[in-house]
């Protein structure tokens, strides 16, 4: 049975997005605006209702300066294409951290009481967790092994810190699998079919995965239903590796097999070499229970096989 945290749940929310134009943005938009909200999607983008950048605080708050909201979205990336290299992340990092402070004083401006904040479940740190199953009350954000991984992880770390310690906001976070579906695997299929993405064999590695438009149904439950102050794991049943997940891809819309190679060849590529060797599963149970939610695709060849029927992709 779901329980309402809110006494107000069921009653359409007027929801500031930031990131609203990415891919994830996207979907979110379309899931809450079909579940009644009204959404304002907050970016640098000239498609965006509000034109601002996170990093620049004052241009921000005049920005939001007038408006109302109930609920305010931290969707913000910097990512266009997949990280490959440590130093791709170093923009959305910034997000993370710099970025969430200037957002939280834009909530509170906009008398915004509810503040939903995308996390990845990377923050339980990178590496080989072996075949444990990572509930949300395992550690969060362990220090990195490197700088690099410091880097990524602290990020991680202090965006979650600080929603659930904003004072006047109900702070949720919800830790995303890796995403694929409509407008997140086009690039893979691009490479795919261009020979342009070989992939380790995986030897029992496994990461979680998530459909996007499942992530974006996981979004607005934690707008109606989410606990203040909860953290949810959000991904699929079927946890794989990323060599897997790009051979599943490949089989499911009938292009060449990718060439497989060593591991040690992906160094060059250097967060990609740390996402691939890392070993990962997570439990769901909290957001099945708390929120209602499950994936309508709970393994990744059940998403793809929508998409391509669906003609999402071609």
């Amino acid at each position: 049975m779901t329980t309402n945290h809110t006494d107000d749940s069921g009653r359409s929310r007027t929801v500031l997005l930031a990131g609203a134009g990415g891919v994830l943005g996207r979907h979110i938009t379309r899931a809450l605006t079909e579940a009644g909200h009204e959404v304002t999607g907050l970016g640098r983008g000239p498609r965006n209702d509000i034109q601002a950048d996170l990093l620049d605080r004052d241009a921000l708050l005049r920005a939001v300066d007038g408006h109302r909201f109930d609920t305010v979205i931290h969707a913000a990336t910097a990512l266009r294409k997949s990280p490959m290299r440590h130093r791709d992340m170093h923009a959305t990092n910034a997000l993370r951290t710099d970025g969430t402070v200037h957002l939280i004083e834009a909530a509170r401006a906009t008398g915004a009481r509810r503040l939903v904040s995308e996390s990845m479940v990377f923050g339980y740190g990178y590496g080989d967790h072996g075949d444990q199953v990572i509930d949300e009350d395992g550690p969060f954000g362990p220090r990195g092994r490197s700088p690099e991984l410091e880097a990524h992880i602290a990020a991680m770390r202090i965006k979650e810190q600080l929603t659930f310690g904003a004072s006047g906001l109900e702070g949720i976070a919800l830790r995303f699998g890796l995403f694929y579906g409509p407008g997140g695997t086009d690039a893979l299929l691009s490479m795919l079919r261009k020979r342009q993405l070989p992939v380790p064999a995986d030897h029992g590695r496994v990461l979680p995965w998530i459909e996007l438009t499942d992530a974006a149904r996981a979004v607005v439950a934690a707008v109606e239903r989410g606990r203040p102050g909860q953290a949810y794991n959000i991904a699929d049943r079927a946890p794989l590796g990323f060599g897997a997940h790009v051979r599943c891809v490949a089989e499911g819309f009938g292009l060449p097999k990718p060439m497989t190679v060593p591991l040690w060849l992906m160094r060059p590529m250097s967060y990609a070499h740390t996402m691939m060797s890392t070993t990962l599963r997570v439990s769901t149970a909290k957001a099945e229970r708390e929120l209602g939610w499950t994936p309508v695709h709970p393994a990744a060849r059940d998403g793809l096989a929508a998409m391509r029927a669906a003609g999402a992709l071609t």
